[in-house]
């Protein structure tokens, strides 16, 4: 018996099949959940319909557990709504719902926090934080959200309510160089999970987040991972990097029921390395190597 046997959700922000939502969605589907996909929309004169394609070659992988509902825009309300209607449609309602969708322009990027534009740390911002809010709006519009069974006069209850899990990085916490405004886009998305909770919470639905450590995805390489990597192995207690399939496995813990108690949560997955008060066994290294 799986872990997710039953259970029914949709995933929103796969890219590929390095994406850490997919590895969430693989274990997911490993553990007998059902998994809707939402996929960028694709131009009008892009006759291959490469995001859907991208998306596609991972899903044709479980042909009776995962099935794509359709493209989606955060940034248009109507695409969110008309996700929400195919998932209430295919599923009726769902027990998780994972939100995995940041950007940001290059060039805004690449520069330091101060010289963001306007409209780049806008863009960032809406896209990266301002979309989980739009998600899980039109989820309880569309009645697709499933609420708990528990009384709270009696203090019993049956079912769960749906676990919604977005992710997020240890750059919204602390200044990361490199990080620069999806740093500060992360910072408010820390802080909407938190307020989602309280809000959801009275129907039992959870909010929570998986804070990973460096991993090579393509959102990553945008970040410069590989230098991040290198000092999270220096740094980090257990001495090494995270993987794809330990945000999996992290990943559907919240938005299982062993996690039922659990909301409003920043949930760290990252050898440790954010417990460090100092550079650890980095400043061992560098004495080494002056003596």
């Amino acid at each position: 018996m799986g872990l997710f046997d039953g259970k029914k959700g949709l995933i929103l922000g796969v890219a590929n099949d390095r994406s850490l939502a997919w590895a969430i969605a693989e274990f997911v589907m490993n553990e007998g959940g059902v998994c809707g996909f939402s996929h960028l929309p694709d131009r009008a004169d892009d006759e291959k319909k490469k995001n859907r394609l991208r998306v596609s070659k991972c899903t044709d992988k479980y042909p009776e557990k995962a099935k794509i509902l359709g493209p989606m825009d955060v940034q248009k309300d109507d695409d969110i709504r008309a996700i929400m209607a195919a998932a209430k449609a295919e599923y009726g309602q769902i027990d998780f719902l994972v939100h995995a969708i940041a950007y940001a322009k290059l060039d805004d990027l690449k520069v330091d926090t101060i010289q963001t534009s306007r409209d780049g740390f806008n863009l960032a911002m809406e896209i990266s934080a301002y979309s989980l809010i739009a998600v899980c709006n039109a989820a309880r519009e569309s009645g697709v959200l499933k609420e708990d069974a528990y009384d709270r006069a009696t203090k019993k209850g049956g079912k769960q309510g749906t676990s919604i899990l977005t992710l997020t990085y240890f750059g919204g916490e602390k200044a990361v160089p490199g990080y620069n405004v999806m740093g500060v886009c992360k910072a408010a998305l820390d802080s909407i999970v938190k307020y989602l909770a309280y809000d959801l919470g009275p129907k039992g639905i959870r909010v929570n987040a998986v804070s990973a450590g460096p991993v090579r995805t393509l959102a990553g390489s945008a970040a410069g991972v590989d230098e991040m990597m290198k000092l999270y192995e220096m740094m980090s207690p257990l001495s090494r990097n995270i993987d794809q399939e330990e945000v999996g496995k992290t990943g559907g813990f919240l938005l299982s029921d062993l996690s039922a108690g659990i909301t409003g949560e920043l949930l760290h997955l990252d050898g440790g390395y954010n417990i460090m008060g100092s550079p650890g066994r980095l400043l061992d290294a560098a004495k080494d190597m002056g003596k």
